[in-house]
């Protein structure tokens, strides 16, 4: 059964923080809050969590998962970023925005759409996100919250652990952070292409 931590999303508490980031490197899958609603994620690189998200969200080989990073300093380990794309990013993060790169060798494979070899990386403006991450001191492995056949992704963490508390290790309660998934901004080749429209003002990249 998933533990259940309520922690404060302006001044998360951090004992409960460390106790999250435990879990999280002994192999667990957790759902946290961001700032696009509640998410799920694991380690990077862990099989055994990768799969058992695949598995929650009925996912198969060509879904892009998401690296969410701190701050804009560990991007250049898994994305290959040029000085236009740097630009962008800058701008627009911490922020709602997923933006899809071309991946590093440092990506695990599995984790890359299997065809371009790319990979999301977002920076969420979330203190419990932004606490965990800091803790984990790399980026989290992660995809939205919504479950198969579902439009919309699921809000209430309560809801979330009855309906998931054999699949999950920990579902962070971090009050409402609402359910408009990111922008998601694919900067692969030269011209930024808007691939959803979500959260987040995307005029700059509507070229």
């Amino acid at each position: 059964m998933s533990q259940f931590f309520q922690i404060h999303p302006d001044n998360p508490q951090s004992r409960l923080i460390n106790q999250a980031v435990d879990i999280l490197k002994g192999g667990g899958v957790i759902v946290y809050p961001t700032d696009s609603g509640y998410a799920i994620g694991c380690q990077l690189g862990n099989k055994k969590a990768l799969d058992t998200i695949r598995r929650v969200r009925k996912l198969d080989s060509s879904h892009n998962f998401t690296l969410v990073c701190r701050d804009l300093s560990e991007l250049g380990s898994y994305a290959k970023v040029d000085n236009t794309a740097y630009r962008l990013l800058k701008n627009h993060t911490p922020g709602p925005y997923t933006f899809i790169l071309k991946a590093t060798s440092e990506v695990p494979k599995r984790l890359m759409h299997p065809k371009r070899r790319t990979i999301g990386l977002r920076v969420p403006e979330n203190n419990i996100a932004l606490q965990l991450l800091a803790g984990l001191n790399e980026p989290m492995m992660s995809v939205t919250m919504i479950l198969p056949g579902d439009d919309l992704p699921m809000t209430d963490p309560y809801d979330i652990r009855q309906t998931l508390e054999h699949e999950l290790d920990l579902v962070i309660d971090g009050g409402y952070c609402g359910m408009e998934p990111t922008s998601v901004i694919d900067l692969v080749d030269d011209m930024p292409v808007i691939i959803r429209r979500g959260q987040g003002d995307v005029s700059v990249f509507d070229l």
